[in-house]
């Protein structure tokens, strides 16, 4: 392939991108300028021009964030880290006319953690397979990314200002890597999804996608400004600095601090996470699931799904069932009834922990996802993923379908979440067909789910098919908790 056919023009410069394995990669290419400096806390601004043709062969360093596990368990390896990180991935299978469909991905990680080059995000599939083309992201996380900060107004939503501005770029540019930015997915797993709930209740994101996918993430974790300012005071005294002068460094130095604080209070809930998109009543005026019932989303196309056994990746500890009664009194109120209603599907002997971790699964996950089902007014469809990993006790574990999803099952790290036995290579090409289907006709192959009827939903496992109501009791369960 020549180096013209690897060349694409952008509104800042010219890039150049390389041929892999029958598509196009193009990786690094900035979609916002540095925020660094008088831009560490502002929102995201365009990215100067550059001269000549600038190389996008290799993946962009990724947000400034703690170390941790998540990525090298889903084969992402060491990555450097800066505070220039707004950058984007696209993986096309030519630059010409084609005007195809696009998904932009936005990865998981608690708004604290991830890159948008982990291996199991590769696009390749789409490309080749489905002519699809694929847009992976970064975007400021943590404290850099979601500090609500005096003087700065919306700092507290940059991480999604980031997204937009992302989005944005796509819109500007897409069209010069074969893509139709008028055929646009936002799509995310875990905060990535979270942060697709968000956008589908930000007024800034309006028009620029037609349709949604939240993948194990719902329009639920957003904090207020209350919240967000005390945050904001443990960060302050943590870190004991300038906060624009301290060095990336010395940010998330505090910041694994600050997040130790709030995951010790219980005011800050179940979840624990010190650092999410803020409801500042200015940009985000109302609860992104506010906005949502409202009708922000209703021309939006909706696929929305979580994993049977979301938190088995974390565990519950050990747990006696006196202190599981107790735990589940704090969330439902009858502690005793949902202890009940759980073991109705692990079984009469299920342990108070596997109890525990169904629990916080519809918590977190399941709950919320409902709730943004509900709201939605637009055309939805549901899924559950089933598929259970061969490892003891992980069944259908979080971040578990992402694989699947994007038709990636043969990427480092897949295999130790999937044990040993054959490859579910069926099961990935028909989710994988569902999410293209998805992607390119705005509709999975499925009947639609509908809250006031059957609430159709498709079980995917080795044995799939479309399910009424699924896990209804449970769902019972939450009706108007979260």
């Amino acid at each position: 392939m020549s180096n013209v056919g690897t060349r694409a023009m952008t509104t800042s410069g010219a890039v150049e991108g390389r041929e892999r394995s029958g598509a196009l990669l193009f990786a690094g290419v900035p979609y916002a300028a540095p925020p660094v400096g008088v831009g560490r806390f502002a929102a995201p601004a365009p990215m100067p021009p550059w001269p000549g043709v600038r190389p996008a062969q290799r993946f962009g360093p990724a947000a400034p964030q703690p170390g941790g596990d998540a990525e090298s368990l889903m084969g992402g390896g060491p990555k450097s880290l800066d505070e220039d990180c707004l950058t984007l991935n696209i993986c096309t299978p030519a630059c010409d006319d084609g005007a195809r469909p696009v998904m932009v991905w936005i990865h998981g990680g608690a708004f604290r953690t991830g890159t948008g080059a982990i291996p199991w995000y590769d696009g390749n599939s789409f490309a080749v397979n489905h002519d699809v083309v694929t847009v992976s992201i970064n975007y400021r996380l943590g404290a850099l990314g979601f500090l609500h900060l005096e003087g700065f107004p919306g700092s507290g939503l940059n991480g999604v200002k980031d997204q937009v501005a992302a989005l944005e770029w796509v819109r500007d540019n897409i069209a010069a890597f074969g893509g139709d930015p008028t055929k646009v997915t936002v799509a995310g797993e875990s905060a990535g999804a979270m942060s697709v709930g968000t956008l589908l209740g930000y007024p800034a994101a309006a028009g620029l996608f037609r349709a949604a996918i939240p993948q194990s993430g719902a329009a639920h974790h957003v904090f207020t400004t209350d919240q967000a300012a005390k945050v904001t005071d443990i960060f302050l005294s943590e870190l004991a600095a300038d906060p624009h002068e301290a060095s990336w460094q010395q940010i998330i130095e505090a910041q694994v601090r600050t997040e130790a604080a709030v995951a010790a209070d219980p005011a800050f809930g179940e979840l624990g996470m010190a650092f999410m998109p803020v409801v500042d009543g200015v940009e985000l005026g109302v609860p992104p699931l506010e906005a949502i019932a409202g009708g922000s989303s209703a021309d939006i196309s909706l696929l929305i799904g979580t994993n049977l056994d979301e938190c088995t990746l974390w565990g519950a500890g050990q747990d006696d069932e006196d202190r599981l009664i107790r735990k589940l009194d704090a969330m439902l109120g009858d502690g005793a009834k949902a202890a009940e209603v759980y073991r109705r599907r692990l079984g009469p002997d299920a342990a108070p922990s596997d109890v525990l971790i169904a629990s916080r699964t519809d918590q977190i996950f399941r709950a919320p996802a409902n709730r943004l089902a509900e709201a939605h007014r637009g055309e939805t469809w549901s899924y559950l993923f089933a598929w259970a990993s061969r490892l003891p006790g992980v069944g259908a574990t979080h971040a578990l379908e992402i694989p699947f999803t994007f038709n990636t099952l043969d990427r480092a790290g897949v295999s130790m979440f999937l044990g040993e036995g054959d490859m579910p290579t069926t099961l990935a090409a028909r989710m994988h067909l569902a999410w293209a289907d998805f992607i390119r006709h705005g509709n999975p192959g499925w009947e639609r789910y509908d809250s006031e009827g059957s609430r159709a939903t498709m079980r995917f496992a080795d044995e799939s098919g479309v399910e009424h109501d699924p896990l209804a009791d449970e769902r019972r369960l939450w009706a108007d908790r979260c």
